[in-house]
């Protein structure tokens, strides 16, 4: 465990500021709770990657976590509406949720099951994963074919979750053009991977300050009007706030559900980037970027030690930074798509440091 602390001292000191900003949260005890369930996600991280086999445990765990959620969400929404269903407040547009607490979660429970399948099934064809029997192979087609369905909503379109779905098209993509160049004898190297997370994380900051998708904008691709589904005006109200108080924030924790938001019908950004800013300011926010610049240099080594391992972790890590330009998805370690990087992460540091 001690090792994999040292190993990870940005992780250790962007916890450690989380939590001396929570003295100048407006709710330092709601605050500090908060903190608690960041802290528990960090040590079962280390947890894991103590394991005799980190990797076998990671995907025993994502694997038991799909098979489980994505039957449910079908059952929910199919038998039980009033568990499995939203209507939107305004115009009563039913959305579906499941086992998630928002259509958007749900939406990222999909896009991390059919991903993980995709990529379970590639590396069993190029022999290199644990062989399964006919009947095993079966079910995770149905299961792969229940989360695709449950990705198209209500409407069973691909425009339902447009954050998820561009994700989704951008991991596979990954996929298919990193696994190319290795066949061509080529190897992503850390540099590259490095700019490409830096550019894709600064685009997403600038984002909501300009109130629409600069340089490239790909809303209309998925269906959506230049104003991502009213994120403009949302974050019109926000960013004034932030600018109060630039660098240190409002604490971890300490923006939400509190007397500064009142007048604004939301409980998150909607991009994960400024609820950093807003939560734990420029300062902390300039640690978690340097968190995840470390995760490249992380993600080079593993795909030199497991190539198929290694894509696994750039793939889930690209698919979060840019998930998280019009969604909250990264805040920090309980990110619904950051733990599974941080988790590749933590056991491939303590496992280089064990050889």
């Amino acid at each position: 465990m001690s090792v994999a602390i040292r190993e990870n001292p940005w992780l250790m000191l962007l916890l450690g500021y989380m939590f001396v900003s929570i003295f100048w949260s407006d709710i330092p005890f709601v605050s500090f709770k908060r903190w608690t369930r960041e802290f528990i996600v960090l040590v079962m991280s280390f947890v894991i990657a103590t394991e005799p086999e980190p990797r076998r445990a990671i995907k025993s765990i994502i694997v038991r976590m799909i098979y489980i959620l994505i039957p449910l969400s079908y059952v929910l929404i199919r038998y039980f509406p009033a568990y499995g269903r939203q209507y939107n407040r305004w115009d009563g547009t039913v959305m579906w949720i499941g086992a998630a607490t928002q259509k958007n979660g749900l939406g990222v429970l999909c896009v991390f099951a059919v991903f993980f399948l995709i990529w379970s099934f590639m590396e069993r064809r190029k022999g290199s994963g644990i062989p399964v029997s006919r009947y095993h192979a079966c079910l995770e087609a149905i299961v792969l074919f229940l989360a695709l369905y449950l990705m198209g909503g209500p409407g069973h379109n691909l425009s339902y979750s447009a954050t998820s779905n561009a994700a989704l098209l951008l991991g596979v993509s990954t996929y298919i053009g990193i696994s190319w160049f290795r066949n061509k004898g080529v190897l992503i190297g850390p540099f590259a991977l490095t700019v490409i997370v830096a550019l894709i994380a600064a685009y997403g900051t600038v984002t909501p300050f300009l109130g629409k998708l600069s340089l490239v904008d790909v809303s209309s691709v998925f269906q959506r009007d230049s104003t991502l589904t009213g994120r403009n005006d949302l974050w019109a109200i926000l960013v004034p706030l932030q600018m109060q108080r630039p660098l240190w924030g409002y604490g971890f924790g300490g923006f939400w559900n509190t007397a500064i938001i009142q007048h604004a019908d939301a409980n998150e950004a909607h991009n994960g980037y400024l609820d950093l800013l807003l939560n734990i300011g420029f300062v902390g926010y300039i640690f978690f970027i340097i968190v995840l610049l470390s995760f490249c240099r992380t993600a080079q080594r593993m795909i030199i030690d497991n190539f198929d391992w290694g894509i696994l972790f750039v793939c889930f890590l690209l698919m979060a930074v840019v998930h998280n330009i019009s969604e909250s998805t990264c805040v920090v370690f309980t990110g619904k798509m950051l733990v599974p990087v941080l988790i590749l992460s933590v056991s491939s540091n303590y496992r280089s440091l064990k050889q």
